[in-house]
């Protein structure tokens, strides 16, 4: 990466943490997604856990999974099972108010043709663009796991005396499919971007990409399908290779034509 491409980075993330509004939008739902709902599901568990959907959800853990206390295999389902799945939805939440902005917001603002002079490519500024909320995305991922993680094994361990295990799944959320389907929704928003005439166009296209998470969150509530390691790891693979052919196919269509209709 060279200092140009970096300043561009730099400007970019400037631009959200300036933004009050703006990164107001991009604290709110992973809060509410990693702290305030596992809180509240940590309390459910802890004053209701013979609830007959919760126990029929149980019922669909391997046998190696359960623990001894129903209280503790109920929570240990909720963080290893159910919540993953938000860690798919931030960031394209994220990219969603970030990336949705990128050339459309320069447009708005008047900086495009700055932009433009200077000393890169316009493929390096589309890479630089897609590249800043690529990385936005997975901070605010690592930051809501970690505050996550934090405030659910304190709660946990004050009310039931134990602690969480992560499992192994985990792993494969946070590096590989999280940032696969961050990358996806960063190109395909960047893109849009180029071509919309306001932010809000842009933001539009993008709320289309997260219906097949929510699908994949309502199955894991439903308790249609859990989703094992290997069926994650499957998934990583398949939309590693989708990122990969959408920015490929993304840098070598986009040109001056594109991002000044």
């Amino acid at each position: 990466m060279n200092r140009a491409m970096y300043a561009v980075l730099k400007k970019d993330f400037k631009g959200v943490v300036s933004n009050r509004r703006l990164f107001s939008e991009l604290l709110i739902v992973p809060l509410i997604l990693t702290i305030i709902f596992p809180s509240i599901s940590i309390a459910a568990v802890h004053f209701a856990p013979d609830d007959p959907d919760i126990v029929k959800l149980m019922e669909l853990l391997p046998d190696g999974s359960r623990a001894d206390s129903l209280e503790m295999a109920v929570s240990g389902l909720i963080f290893n099972y159910i919540l993953p799945v938000f860690f798919l939805m931030i960031p394209i939440m994220t990219a969603s108010i970030m990336a949705a902005s990128s050339f459309v917001g320069e447009k708005e603002k008047h900086t495009l043709e700055t932009l433009l002079y200077c000393p890169l490519g316009v493929k390096q500024i589309f890479q630089a663009k897609v590249l800043a909320s690529f990385l936005f995305s997975m901070l605010v991922s690592m930051i809501s796991f970690i505050a996550m993680l934090f405030v659910l094994e304190m709660e946990v361990l004050f009310v039931m005396g134990d602690l969480l295990v992560p499992s192994a799944g985990w792993l494969v959320i946070l590096f590989l499919l999280s940032p696969s389907i961050s990358m996806i929704a960063v190109t395909l928003i960047v893109r849009g971007s180029a071509k919309a005439q306001s932010v809000e166009e842009s933001q539009q296209g993008a709320v289309f990409l997260i219906i097949p998470v929510i699908l994949l969150a309502a199955g894991q509530f439903a308790g249609v399908m859990l989703l094992n390691v290997w069926i994650l790891l499957g998934l990583s693979m398949v939309c590693a290779l989708l990122a990969w052919a959408l920015l490929q196919k993304a840098v070598g269509r986009f040109n001056y034509e594109t991002l000044l209709k």
